[in-house]
């Protein structure tokens, strides 16, 4: 694989340490060890990020990550781990935030299921533009909303003829489980940057399935 060249934009550490060790889980060490060596980052095999919130996890080695998962297992079986690490990393490092931390109180979970999705999105996007250099937004559709991520360290310096970025939609399907009380949602990603698109737009369906 390519390497990828350094972006400047950053993580959280905690956020990178916390997607390794989640695909750990699922793939095991030599798993995990065997990606790290293809993303060209065999220094993190035995120094994993810090379990911190400091802005140092490349937006680069996020992106080379996803790309070797996607080699090493093909498109399909690349997509079903990076979705399963995209909702380990909102379960350990993301449910416990400010913005979301509210979600848990009783006047939120009163609340009828729009309002939920119309707090709890922006308050996502909200967290990610602050805590890392992702910058992100939402805007609401008649039966639909758009997450666009603007600056997507998931396919960073990667060019895809499809949308690539499923840590993303794991992530974003995990956090609508959590605001919504238990509810799935279709999260489908419409648009890439890795395809030539200003933004990575995902399509969130207001409805949940089933």
């Amino acid at each position: 694989m390519q390497p990828i060249p350094k972006s400047g934009l950053y993580y959280p550490n905690k956020f990178g340490r916390i997607m390794i060790l989640s695909l750990e889980d699922v793939m095991g060490r030599n798993g995990v060890n065997a990606i790290l060596n293809l993303a060209n980052l065999p220094t993190m095999m035995d120094n994993l990020p810090p379990d911190n919130l400091e802005k140092e996890f490349d937006f680069a080695d996020l992106s080379a990550v996803m790309g070797a998962l996607e080699e090493m297992y093909g498109p399909r079986g690349g997509r079903g781990l990076a979705l399963r690490a995209g909702r380990a990393t909102f379960s350990d490092a993301l449910r416990n935030f400010g913005a979301l931390a509210g979600v848990g109180d009783l006047a939120f979970k009163v609340l009828p299921l729009q309002a939920k999705l119309r707090i709890g999105l922006p308050a996502m996007a909200k967290i990610f533009s602050q805590i890392s250099d992702q910058l992100s937004t939402v805007e609401e559709k008649d039966d639909h909303f758009i997450y666009s991520i603007h600056r997507c360290p998931v396919c960073h310096g990667r060019h895809s003829d499809k949308p690539d970025c499923y840590i993303a939609a794991g992530l974003l399907q995990e956090s609508l489980k959590w605001v919504s009380g238990g509810s799935e949602f279709r999260v489908n990603e419409s648009k890439c940057i890795a395809m030539g698109d200003p933004a990575c737009d995902f399509i969130i369906y207001k409805e949940p399935i089933g």
